[in-house]
C-alpha cells in the first residue's frame, strides 16, 4: 500500500472518557434535541436556523460568534430555534488545500489528526457548556461521527457524499435530524433515494462492528442549488422548486416530509450577500402556501463575524478562511426580519 501508517488513532470511547460531558451539558443537549426534533415531526411550528461559519477555524472566534447567537436566540425563541454550525471538516472538491480543523487545528501548521480530533471535541463541548447550544456538524467521514455523537443535535450530509452508501447507512443509525443535500448535478432522485435509505433499517459494518440500525425518520432534504453542464449555478429554492419537492415527498410516502433550504452555495451563486434576500424569499413562499409551510422546516446559512473571506493564512479575526460568509451585523438583522415574517 502507498501509505505511511503514522500512528493508531484512539477510539471514540477513549476520547469521550478523556473529554466527557457533564450532567448539565447532557441535559442541555437532551432539551435541544427534543426541541429540534419536534420541528421535523410537526409537533412544533417553530422555524430552524442552522447557521454559522462555512468552516470552524479558530475556537475563540467561533465561540464569540455563537455567544452572539445565544443573545439573539433568547429574543426570537417564540418563533425560531437556532442550531449553530460548527463544521470541523472542510470538504474540498479536488481534495487539495485546507481541510478544516480536524486535519489542521492550526491552519498555519502541518496537519495533525490526533490534535485535530481533540480540538474539535473540545470546541463542541465548550460551545455546549458556555452557550447551551448543541451544534450542527457535517458528517464528512461517517466513522468520525462517533467522536462527537454526544455533542451534536443536527448532522448534514454534503452534496458530494449523499450518494455514498456509508453515509446513508450511518444516517439510518442516528437519532437526531440528518439533512441530505441534493447532489451538485441537481438530480433530486439521488437525494430522495438517500433519504429513503436513511429512513430504513440496515445491517452493516461500522467501526469494526456488525451493527443493525433502526432507521432514522428524521432524515430530510436540503436544497442547495446545483451546477449545470457549463458549470453555472442554478438555484432550487424558488416556489416551484419547493412545490416539486413536496410532490416527490407525497409520492415517496416517507414519514416527516421536510426540507431545509441552504441560502448559499449554488442557490446564491456563491454570492454570500444574497443570503438575506433568499431567506426572505423562502419564507414568503411558505406564507403563500400552507403545504410549503409544513414542508419547509428551516434555513441553512453561512455566517460569521466579518463579511466575506480571506486566505487560510489570513489573520483577520472572525473572517472565514474558506467560503465567504455573511457578517454579524447583516446576520443579526436578517434573523430579526425572518422572525417578523413568520
Amino acid at each position: 500500500m502507498n501509505m505511511d501508517f503514522r500512528r493508531e488513532m484512539p477510539t471514540a470511547r477513549v476520547i469521550k472518557e478523556m473529554y466527557p460531558l457533564t450532567a448539565e451539558m447532557q441535559e442541555s443537549k437532551k432539551k435541544n434535541d427534543k426541541e429540534i426534533t419536534s420541528i421535523f415531526t410537526g409537533e412544533s411550528d417553530k422555524f430552524l436556523l442552522v447557521i454559522g461559519p462555512c468552516s470552524a477555524d479558530r475556537e475563540d472566534a467561533v465561540l464569540d460568534y455563537i455567544s452572539r447567537l445565544r443573545t439573539v436566540q433568547d429574543k426570537v425563541g417564540d418563533k425560531i430555534v437556532i442550531c449553530p454550525r460548527i463544521y470541523t471538516n472542510k470538504p474540498r472538491t479536488t481534495g487539495d488545500g485546507y481541510k478544516g480543523m480536524l486535519h489542521q487545528p492550526d491552519p498555519n501548521n502541518a496537519p495533525d489528526m490526533l490534535k485535530g480530533l481533540i480540538s474539535i471535541r473540545k470546541l463542541h463541548i465548550n460551545a455546549l457548556s458556555q452557550t447551551g447550544f448543541s451544534c450542527a456538524d457535517e458528517m464528512l467521514y461517517p466513522e468520525n461521527h462517533q467522536y462527537l455523537s454526544d455533542c451534536l443535535s443536527y448532522v448534514a450530509v454534503g452534496a458530494r457524499s449523499v450518494e455514498n452508501q456509508n453515509h446513508r447507512l450511518t444516517a439510518s443509525g442516528l437519532d437526531i435530524p440528518v439533512g441530505m443535500k441534493n447532489p451538485t448535478g441537481g438530480d433530486l432522485s439521488v437525494m430522495m433515494n438517500a433519504i429513503t435509505a436513511a429512513h430504513h433499517s440496515h445491517t452493516f459494518v461500522y467501526s469494526n462492528w456488525e451493527v443493525c440500525s433502526k432507521g432514522n425518520p428524521l432524515a430530510h432534504a436540503i436544497l442547495r442549488g446545483y451546477s449545470d453542464k457549463a458549470g453555472a449555478s442554478v438555484p432550487n429554492y424558488h416556489y416551484e422548486d419547493l412545490e416539486y419537492l413536496n410532490e416527490l415527498y407525497i409520492k415517496s410516502g416517507l414519514e416527516n416530509p421536510a426540507v431545509v433550504v441552504d441560502t448559499n452555495h449554488a442557490n446564491s451563486g456563491k454570492k454570500w450577500f444574497e443570503q438575506p434576500r433568499i431567506a426572505k424569499g423562502v419564507v414568503h413562499s411558505m406564507c403563500h402556501n400552507p403545504d410549503l409551510r409544513k414542508l419547509v422546516k428551516g434555513l441553512m446559512i453561512e455566517s460569521y463575524i466579518e463579511d466575506g473571506n480571506q486566505k487560510p493564512d489570513g489573520t483577520t479575526y472572525g473572517l472565514s478562511i474558506t467560503d465567504p460568509c455573511l457578517g454579524w451585523e447583516k446576520t443579526e438583522k436578517m434573523i430579526y426580519e425572518i422572525a417578523d415574517l413568520l
